[in-house]
């Protein structure tokens, strides 16, 4: 009789271990759908960014003289596999480029030129609110991974830190590619 009762007790004990463990595996999951979205919608947000500069450059060609190599930036980005963190960074490189052009009167005065104009600037609000929600899941979902004793269930279920996107660090491990 008195093993049975040790049995029941053990019995309870792993089932308690097993409710706990699916709890903070959901939860581990419930953080990593979040990152996810948070890394396409910053991808989407990225895509028209490129988009926008891509057809500025027909636009800066036909009313300006320059027929040389106008936002280089973009042409150079087409035939390579670049992350988020660096398409980010070659995006500001391109959009300063695109910026210079501004002043010439003919495009300043141009519709289309001005329609592009204006969803840089609101890619940019977007941009800035989705790497802040991006971070603010990151910083929730590394305090997981490093706190006891969830810790336990990420070391078991191989779930690592991972880096925040502030638009420098491009020495990320696990880094989403973006093919354009």
């Amino acid at each position: 009789m008195h093993g049975f009762y040790i049995a029941i007790i053990i019995l309870i004990i792993i089932c308690f271990i097993l409710i706990w463990f699916v709890s903070v595996y959901n939860h581990f999951q419930s953080f990593i759908i979040r990152i996810n979205e948070a890394e396409n919608f910053i991808d989407t947000t990225l895509r028209k960014r490129y988009d926008l500069l891509n057809k500025s450059i027909n636009i800066i060609k036909a009313h300006t003289k320059e027929k040389a190599n106008i936002l280089e930036t973009i042409d150079k980005m087409k035939s390579k596999k670049l992350s988020n963190f660096e398409l980010d960074r070659q995006l500001y490189e391109a959009i300063n480029e695109f910026n210079k052009y501004k002043e010439n009167e003919d495009l300043s005065n141009n519709e289309e030129f001005l329609k592009i104009d204006l969803g840089l600037f609101e890619s940019e609000s977007e941009i800035v609110a989705a790497r802040k929600y991006y971070n603010d899941i990151i910083t929730d979902y590394n305090k997981l991974v490093l706190s006891f004793p969830q810790n336990i269930v990420a070391k078991i279920c191989k779930y690592k830190k991972r880096t925040y996107y502030d638009g420098k660090d491009l020495d990320s491990e696990k880094q989403e590619s973006l093919k354009i």
